[in-house]
């Protein structure tokens, strides 16, 4: 296949404003009646101020000390924004784009923090994820060029990354990858979430928080290296920048050398990210925040037949993961990136407070390779191939401009956003083939062997546009339930223009209006019950039978959950089950490998659970389990009924790290995990199955004054397995033991 199938309070004011907010929502929330009216505006007060302020969160984070495996300053109380105090998040701003604890939350949402990524030396976000519940990452194996999502079994690659709350909208290979050292915390919302974000998938997104400055100087290096010959070295400084108390600024960076795990296939980055905050008074924040990124990279997605990887072949052997299926001396993807924006916010008084938050962002990649297509002959010795080349470049810009008000009516206690969000995404895309070049021996692969210049077959210039008017109120009806409710209306425009069809021109125009409702409940001892209902849509780029664009896909989800945080205990639980529908999915057209039909719709039926907590002093630990059913309950006759290809319904993950706090020990720690994911399908009929694994992965550390010396190991006993088929000719090797030694030094 050419396409790659991948939230103080405001005082209590006495305002009858109920009226008001219903007329914002659409919905006659003032006759609700919870508590009588004669409830005292101290009890009022004290429902508000649970709701947290977003305000706190984008300023200049307070130091209490250091710490952790990431090495990096400690936070006073944790902000949505901020860094997370080990391994246990308590707040995020994603699900509703304000401040708000988690336990208040009527959604999924997970939080991977600084001192995970860095206690198990994820190298990619993909990398990053893999102990969450309800995402599979990596999906085609450790591919050095992209992240690969599924959330409840949908992909999220394409349109569900996101940085600083902005979309890195991408398509036709023309994609964005953010380092992970550049992440304070990694975000996964489970789940619809058009209502705040627009076009979005039904499954949920990833929100990658990046690193912000911080009130006092503060320094930090590492370096290290390991397997396939890699070697690295990163550092991140910042601090106030002027006696005033009014500058800060952060200054983050990574450069990355070495090869893939497949055989003469580098893997180079380059990645530097400042940033720096004015803060003139207690009321104003104004933060930029920018990354350039550069990556050297070849030999990514090997696909292979399922006869030889899942499945010894025709002469009974297996190919070699190291195996280079292109070539190496025409195998080149280079991609350079860029991100430019700002996070402004006033506090107008108790009440308003006005945010803008832009960013524009640029990609351009240079994608030249082979790409298997089977076997060439029958003793299945030799791969086809067919040669690849696309040279996309894209621009995208955003804009989200925010109302947020915190107020009593007498009543109830709202936090209402207004929000009004634009984007624009530009794309120059050029895409070539050749068919065939010459095939490959498994045996004994000769490289360097002439093929004709890949010849044109899309051309096209794109520009969408959506502009988005949203509101969100969470209501406090009691002290203890909470109710949210959110709509949104779309306008999307997407122009695409066809240099080599031009009857394959198309313009559309398409609105949508999407809503979600929730409700949770808090017990004193900690139990958080919650339901919520949401849909989604997604526009989709392309056009059809008879050049008749596609529509966009839509979604719905109702979830049933709970969250119990114990009174006193750094314990957070969560379960979720949930039915999600997502409807004009693209369904490859039998009879011509180029085109999709769009008659698909898809049904996720799961539930998930996860535990995140510090039960002893030094101690970390991780679990969960995710279980779904996806079936095809619309679609052509052959995938009616079955499995989608590639997706796996079952997978579960289990991490700790201990650090000894005290005695001749103290600073020693070590720590390991396991991670099972279940078996799928490498074919529409779901007659060829795709194997379950289990991997391991373990990690050494000692900390000592200022220092840290670690050595991390992923799948420990060098499993062999593959993480993936799309078709049968496109199958992919999972991730092969990858060791990781680093020292780093903070002041």
């Amino acid at each position: 296949m050419l396409r790659d199938d991948r939230i103080l309070c405001g005082r209590a004011l006495g305002l009858r404003l109920s009226w008001v907010t219903a007329v914002a929502l659409g919905l006659h929330v003032g006759t609700v009646r919870a508590q009588p009216a004669t409830q005292s505006r101290t009890e009022i007060a004290t429902r508000l101020d649970e709701i947290s302020v977003e305000g706190r969160a984008t300023g200049p984070t307070t130091v209490a000390g250091f710490g952790g495996a990431s090495g990096l300053p400690r936070p006073g109380p944790e902000t949505a924004r901020g860094p997370v105090d080990g391994y246990l998040a308590t707040r995020s701003a994603t699900a509703t784009k304000t401040d708000t604890p988690l336990i208040r939350t009527p959604q999924s949402i997970s939080v991977i923090g600084t001192d995970q990524i860095q206690g198990q030396k994820s190298q990619t976000v993909s990398d990053a994820v893999r102990y969450t519940p309800g995402i599979y990452a990596n999906q085609f194996g450790p591919d050095t060029r992209f992240d690969w999502f599924l959330i409840r079994g949908f992909s999220a690659t394409e349109t569900g990354l996101f940085r600083d709350g902005l979309q890195l909208f991408q398509t036709s290979f023309a994609n964005f990858r953010i380092d992970p050292f550049g992440a304070e915390r990694i975000e996964v919302l489970r789940g619809p979430a058009a209502t705040l974000f627009g076009g979005s998938p039904v499954g949920g997104l990833v929100n990658i928080v990046s690193k912000r400055p911080l009130t006092v100087p503060f320094g930090y290096v590492e370096a290290g290296g390991g397997s396939f010959a890699q070697r690295y070295g990163a550092f991140d400084v910042g601090g106030p920048a002027d006696q005033t108390g009014n500058w800060f600024y952060r200054l983050t960076g990574r450069v990355q050398n070495g090869d893939a795990q497949v055989r003469l296939a580098p893997e180079d980055r380059y990645y530097i990210a400042p940033s720096f905050t004015y803060k003139p008074d207690g009321a104003t924040t104004f933060t930029v925040l920018t990354s350039f990124q550069r990556d050297d990279t070849g030999g990514a997605g090997q696909f292979l037949p399922y006869a030889g990887s899942v499945r010894p072949n025709a002469s009974r052997f297996r190919i070699p993961r190291t195996l280079n299926a292109s070539d190496p001396l025409i195998d080149s993807y280079i991609r350079n990136q860029a991100n430019l924006g700002y996070e402004f916010e006033h506090k107008l008084d108790d009440v308003w407070t006005l945010r803008q938050n832009f960013r524009f962002s640029f990609t351009e990649v240079h994608d030249r390779r082979y790409v298997g297509n089977g076997y060439a002959d029958a003793a299945e010795t030799e791969l086809a191939r067919y040669g690849f080349l696309t040279t996309p470049r894209a621009g995208l810009f955003t804009l989200d401009n925010q109302a947020q008000a915190r107020f009593s009516d007498g009543l109830f206690g709202h936090d209402l956003l207004l929000g009004l969000d634009y984007k624009r995404y530009s794309l120059s895309d050029t895409q070539a083939v050749t068919f065939p070049v010459p095939s490959l021996s498994i045996l004994f692969p000769r490289y360097g062997q002439p093929s004709a210049r890949p010849l044109p077959y899309r051309v096209v210039n794109q520009q969408l546009e959506q502009l988005g008017l949203y509101a969100q109120d969470q209501i406090a009806l009691t002290d203890r339930l909470t109710f949210i409710a959110g709509g949104r209306g779309d306008f999307v425009r997407n122009d695409v223009q066809d240099k080599l069809a031009a009857a394959n021109s198309v313009a559309q125009d398409v609105s949508a209006f999407t809503y979600r409702l929730g409700l949770i409940y808090n017990f004193d001892n900690g139990l958080a019950p919650y339901v919520t209902y949401g849909t989604s849509f997604n526009p989709t780029p392309g056009v059809g039978a008879n050049n008749q664009p596609f529509k966009p896909e839509e979604g719905e989800q109702i979830e049933v959950g709970a969250k119990f945080q114990p009174p006193g205990w750094d314990t957070f639980f969560t379960v979720a089950a949930f039915d999600l529908v997502r409807s004009n999915v693209l369904t490859p057209n039998p009879a011509n490998i180029f085109t999709n039909l769009q008659i698909g719709a898809v049904r996720s039926q799961g539930f998930e659970a996860s535990v995140v907590s510090n039960p002893l002093p030094g101690l970390n630990l991780i679990a969960s389990y995710t279980l779904y059913g996806l079936r095809t309950i619309e679609g052509t006759t052959l995938d009616l009924g079955k499995v989608p290809v590639g997706i796996p319904e079952t997978f579960a993950s289990l991490w700790f790290d201990y650090t000894i706090p005290v005695g001749e020990w103290r600073g020693f720690g070590f720590g390991g995990g396991v991670n099972y994911v279940g078996r799928s399908f490498a074919n529409v009929a779901n007659t060829l199955t795709v194997p379950e694994y289990v991997t391991f992965d373990a990690a050494v550390h000692y900390e000592w004054d200022q220092w840290r010396a670690a050595l991390n190991v992923q799948n420990v006993g060098d499993r062999r397995f593959v993480s993936s088929c799309s078709t049968v000719t496109a199958c992919f090797y999972g991730t092969q033991r990858r060791v990781v030694a680093s020292l780093a030094y903070r002041w």
